[in-house]
Order: structure tokens, then sequence, then C-alpha cells
């Protein structure tokens, strides 16, 4: 074989094997990295009100935990419902793990080994039994 011809299957096979390796790192690409902080800051200025109110140490505990159950689960769900989970968990700049391990239980992916419901974290829907 000459040398051009060596370069152009190359060439070739690069082209090829670019969309392949272009869609698995789409596939497979890591839990996305959300600010929690700033939100559980605020929610303890919130919970002060409530009669269980929870500490900034457990809100960012309950999104650490909600984070680490997000890693196995991540790149078996389908990437329709991990974009639409991951803008749920971020809509109004309120950005939580919990929110978002909760919407993608709910669109039955991942088996909750500690419900997200469980954990209260800077999740948008924590304090709705406290305060109804």
């Amino acid at each position: 074989m000459d040398f051009r011809v060596s370069c152009a299957l190359l060439f070739a096979a690069c082209f090829i094997a670019q969309p392949i390796s272009a869609s698995a790192q789409t596939s497979t690409r890591g839990v996305p990295d959300l600010k929690v902080e700033a939100n559980c800051k605020a929610t303890q200025e919130i919970d002060k009100s409530l009669t269980e109110p929870q500490s900034y140490e457990a809100c960012m505990g309950d999104e650490q935990t909600a984070q680490q159950q997000l890693g196995p689960i991540w790149p078996t769900t389908p990437e329709t419902i991990r974009t639409q989970c991951t803008a749920e968990a971020s809509a109004a700049g309120i950005e939580s793990y919990v929110d978002l391990l909760a919407c993608i239980q709910m669109n039955g992916f991942g088996q909750p080994s500690a419900p997200a419901s469980a954990l209260r974290g800077a999740s948008k829907n924590r304090n709705k039994k406290q305060s109804g």
C-alpha cells in the first residue's frame, strides 16, 4: 500500500470513529455539577420558622447523598429523562440533587436505596409536608 492510500484510509477511519465516540461521551457523561451551597444556606434561613428546621450541614449531607445515589443510575437513564430532570432540578435558579434524583426515580429509573422523598436537601418540595 502506498503512503497516500494509507493516509486516506486513516482519515476515513477517523471520520467513522468520531461520531461513535462523540455519542458515547454524550450518553455516559457524568452527573451534572449543581451549585447547591447557596440554596442550602437560604434553606437554613427559611427553615427557622418551621417546627423541624434543617441545618446547613444536614441540607448539604442530603444533597451529597442524592448526588452519590445518582452516580450509578445516571449512565443507564435515557438522555431525554436526564435532560428533562436536570432542567426541573435547576429551575428558577434553585439547583438540587435531591430534586434530580426524585425526578429520575419518578420516571422509573434507579432503585431507591434511600428514597429521594426522605431527603430534604435544597429541594423545592422539601417543606411541603411540614408546612401543609
